[in-house]
């Protein structure tokens, strides 16, 4: 979401690190381009103008003029303001006393009805709380139907349907039904429109009156950038919202929306929403969101994603069988599975420092994480003797192999080469030399194994 305000700003930071001292002009020219950078990103212009009244004195300061290194504290002030700007701390969900009722609003299309499943999943999976969801859109067909669907697919109890009720029936049904059944929390999924109109806001407030929730999230497409913000303003005037969850932040967003929202509604952001699947959602750390946008990578949201999502038994494993020396076919399929659970090789280094910088070299080398999803099927393509022993594939083995996968003969080469490299270090460490290792991952021996993109050896 944020790859071209990182581009941009990275450009007019790498000019003030050059410099081994900044005048109060080069500081006013880097924040005019720091300016256009924001405003470009869709920024709310009075969130800019604040954001720079709030930098420049700071950053003409006498203790950055006179520093070594100028252009890191300069750097460090953007960081600072950024955080400020986005809610300094991560704002929890206040559950209170069970049964909690989270009010869910949003315009129609924002991804209200995944995002309710998706937080359900999270209370369930990471909280280990029992939820309930109910769907109180009587206007869109099949929204009911929707959650139900999602609710079975994530293992969530929903309010079964009764033809005929109003929304604020549903609500107070729902309650009743949480309350008795012995629930923590309860969902409520209210609807949408296309647009803000009168009557979608006397529903909404209707609903939160009769349920008195303890959070109202407000569910916005950061797709729509300057509207969202508009959006979030005139629930926040008509329904007081407790917190923003952001959807589809993997998509071309220009980032707007987020550094806007808190400074323009008082709510903070709770949640990225990235991507359709149901555990695609995020706690919004303000801090850790700077630093992306900085290049300073996420490393730390990144051990935390790879410790929820790894198995840790089976890396564990793996990296025995190393010390070993011992690394076959079945071993290299489950690497490449762990890789994709943690978003894939984009997404790993998306989280890691200074990667913004050479973005393009990453681009022209070819990376795609399709190629995860190729080599796997390379894998299972070959019988379990091959898998075990992969020295016994020859020249016909490999044609077939690469038949069945649907490949051309030279990934299934790539890919045994890749897998004879990452064997012949894996013995060589058994023999007494270190294996990198990232947290709850196994070994991924140089970071990324040689093969893995094409050209690359």
């Amino acid at each position: 979401m944020f790859e071209n305000l990182q581009s941009r700003l990275g450009g007019v930071f790498d000019k003030l690190r050059g410099r081994g001292a900044l005048s109060e002009a080069d500081v006013d020219s880097a924040l005019a381009e720091v300016r256009n950078a924001l405003i470009d990103a869709d920024v709310a212009l009075p969130v800019v103008k604040d954001f720079i009244d709030k930098v420049r004195p700071r950053a003409i300061g006498e203790n950055v003029i006179r520093s070594v290194t100028p252009g890191q504290q300069v750097i460090k002030i953007v960081h600072d303001v950024l955080v400020e700007t986005l809610g300094s701390d991560n704002a929890a969900l206040n559950l209170g006393s069970p049964p909690a009722p989270i009010l869910m609003v949003g315009l129609q299309g924002s991804g209200k009805t995944t995002t309710s499943a998706k937080l359900g999943l999270m209370f369930q999976t990471r909280e280990k709380k029992r939820v309930l969801m109910a769907s109180l859109d009587v206007n869109r067909p099949a929204a009911m139907e929707q959650l139900r669907v999602l609710g079975e697919q994530a293992g969530i109890a929903t309010l079964p349907v009764v033809a005929g009720q109003d929304p604020i029936t549903i609500a107070r049904r729902a309650l009743a039904s949480a309350k008795v059944g012995g629930y923590d929390v309860l969902i409520l999924d209210t609807a949408g429109r296309q647009s803000i109109d009168e009557q979608l806001m006397s529903e909404v407030a209707a609903i939160k009156a009769a349920t008195n929730p303890h959070e109202t999230l407000l569910v916005a497409d950061s797709l729509t950038g300057q509207d969202a913000v508009n959006t979030a303003k005139n629930f926040n005037d008509r329904v007081k919202l407790s917190g923003i969850i952001l959807t589809r932040v993997d998509g071309d967003a220009r980032g707007g929306a987020a550094l806007s929202m808190r400074s323009v509604t008082g709510a903070p952001i709770k949640f990225l929403g990235a991507g359709e699947k149901l555990d695609a959602l995020e706690a919004f750390h303000p801090a850790r969101v700077a630093a992306r946008i900085l290049d300073m990578g996420d490393v730390v949201s990144l051990v935390e994603k790879a410790a929820e999502t790894l198995d840790k038994a089976e890396s564990e494993k793996i990296a025995a069988k190393m010390k070993k020396g011992t690394f076959d076919m079945n071993d290299l399929s489950s690497q490449l599975s762990q890789m994709k659970k943690l978003g894939g090789m984009k997404g790993v280094l998306g989280m890691l420092p200074g990667v913004g910088k050479i973005k393009n070299q990453l681009e022209a080398a070819g990376i795609d994480d399709r190629i995860l999803t190729r080599q796997e099927a390379i894998i299972c393509s070959m019988t379990k003797k091959e898998r075990v022993d992969p020295d016994v594939i020859n020249g016909s083995r490999r044609k077939r192999i690469a038949a069945g996968a649907g490949v051309d003969v030279s990934e299934v080469n790539k890919l045994l080469k890749m897998h004879r490299q990452m064997a012949d270090m894996m013995k060589k460490m058994g023999k007494g030399g270190r294996m990198p290792q990232m947290p709850g991952m196994g070994a991924m021996p140089g970071g990324l194994p040689p093969g893995i993109f094409p050209g690359r050896r």
